[in-house]
């Protein structure tokens, strides 16, 4: 199927959807918007909790970074002392 077969398609579905919504009576035109409100709610809550789920592994990552960071600068300070240790104590030539 072409694209503009898939867009008149498309198409076509919008204007049976319009025409219907435009002979509905007044009930069912509020169960449509009902639905409507009903989606977009489900889509912002949705949206709220990956973005929560988002900002608390992004705060893990950060702390995760900053402990092996650190432990890290410590096994640098550790192999420093190490080094100059064995630096004092090798025999002078």
């Amino acid at each position: 199927m072409k694209n503009s077969s898939k867009l008149l398609a498309l198409l076509g579905l919008g204007a049976l959807a319009f025409w219907r919504y435009k002979k509905a009576t007044p009930e069912e035109k509020q169960k449509v918007k009902d639905l409507l409100n009903n989606a977009k709610d489900n889509l912002t809550k949705y949206g709220n909790d990956l973005k929560s789920k988002a900002e608390e592994l992004k705060d893990k990552a950060e702390e995760k970074f900053n402990d092996l960071k650190s432990q890290a600068e410590t096994k640098m300070e550790e192999a420093k002392e190490v080094v100059e240790e064995k630096v004092e104590n090798a025999p002078q030539a």
